[in-house]
């Protein structure tokens, strides 16, 4: 008798192709209403509001409850990086569009994945951290060494509260698109939140992309040796 978890059921769930768009759209780690939600696959409203009830009810995405509004977001950040996995497999899909080959230049050069910086500037950032003794590579993760921490330390990011969120501290991603590992867990959502907070990279609406400003161009190549 087959005692395993049902894999089968996650699945289906992502097969689906309306589905499989609001989870990759719900992979920028914000929440989103379900109008927006539906605006992003495509589909009605009902539709929508089925395929969502569908997804809370599998554990895969959470809904938090504001007055007479409700809005969306994936469960975690572990099934955020089982999403990422699925990505970096998938086959790619034919860009009919100009606007599409925008989007996904623009995703590919840098977005958010879930909490943490992916794409080229993820990837970009990660090397750095390496060649400048940083972080060391270890099989199934990044361990972060003293120079890095005086690194971290210097652009007030406040390594200890990292250490202390209930989840991995420093861990290896793969990127999607550019098919190597980017940093992650607490350590990775600091940065973003501290790179958010210097106006060095900002949010863009209704996408997972992520523009670097001016300012941040300046500071992650006189910081990292990163040039965009």
């Amino acid at each position: 008798m087959n005692t395993s978890p049902n894999i089968a059921s996650v699945a289906a769930l992502i097969s689906e192709p309306s589905r499989a768009a609001i989870l990759t759209a719900l992979l920028d780690g914000r929440l989103h209403p379900a109008s927006s939600l539906a605006y992003i696959a495509g589909i009605s409203p009902q539709t929508t509001s089925f395929h969502l009830k569908k997804m809370v009810e599998a554990d895969v995405i959470k809904v938090d409850q504001q007055g007479r509004h409700r809005y969306y977001g994936l469960k975690d950040h572990e099934v955020a990086s089982v999403l990422e996995t699925f990505l970096s497999i998938a086959p790619k899909i034919e860009m009919k569009s100009f606007r599409q080959v925008t989007q996904d230049k623009a995703v590919r050069y840098a977005r958010t994945c879930y909490d943490h910086l992916a794409g080229s500037l993820g990837v970009k950032m990660t090397d750095s951290l390496l060649r400048s003794g940083c972080i060391e590579e270890h099989e199934e993760t990044f361990v972060l060494t003293e120079q890095g921490e005086e690194l971290f330390a210097s652009l007030a990011i406040d390594l200890k509260a990292a250490e202390k969120k209930r989840r991995t501290y420093i861990h290896k991603c793969l990127d999607w698109s550019e098919r190597r590992h980017h940093i992650s867990g607490a350590l990775g959502n600091a940065v973003l939140e501290k790179f958010l907070e210097l106006n060095w990279v900002r949010r863009l609406p209704d996408t997972r992309a992520i523009k670097v400003t001016d300012v941040g161009k300046k500071k992650l190549e006189a910081v990292f040796g990163i040039t965009l």
